[in-house]
């Protein structure tokens, strides 16, 4: 038998036509894309996250010249986030990106490993992650739960 997934987000075409706080989220996310440390790629990510408690943490990816040793925005961000405030959730994460070798106008999405580790945080606290995905400018999609992402994903009900 033949099965279907399909999931729905939400399409904006400009930083103003969202939310305040998730306006100002998205925002802290593509200034903080020149904090990344990305001499390979020159892709520099960021993410910025609220947090259940009302803090905002922030993330880049960091690479290194042994490429399996750098780590994403979005698992910076959960790492720190984890550590700075054990007890809170991520409730929104909003992500976007500089290229440094063309144009950062179109959302980005988490890297299959950035999608599992989502997933983690989601069922180890509970709660769903909204996600504000968007370049330096352009349209920007929002995802009311960030699992819809990793269809089938490995959790640890399964271990």
């Amino acid at each position: 038998m033949q099965q279907q997934y399909q999931f729905n987000y939400q399409l904006f075409q400009h930083i103003q036509e969202l939310a305040e706080s998730d306006a100002l989220l998205l925002e802290k996310a593509r200034i903080n894309t020149k904090l990344a440390y990305a001499p390979y790629s020159q892709f520099q990510v960021s993410a910025a996250a609220l947090l259940s408690n009302g803090e905002i943490v922030f993330g880049t990816n960091q690479e290194n010249a042994s490429y399996p040793v750098g780590i994403c925005a979005e698992r910076s961000l959960l790492a720190s986030a984890s550590v700075l405030f054990p007890q809170a959730h991520v409730v929104t994460m909003a992500i976007s990106y500089q290229s440094l070798k063309g144009n950062s106008n179109k959302p980005i999405s988490p890297c299959g490993m950035c999608r599992q580790a989502i997933i983690e945080h989601q069922t180890r606290y509970g709660h769903t992650m909204r996600l504000i995905l968007s370049g330096q400018t352009g349209q920007i999609f929002v995802i009311e739960n960030a699992a819809a992402l990793l269809p089938l994903a490995f959790i640890s009900k399964e271990i």
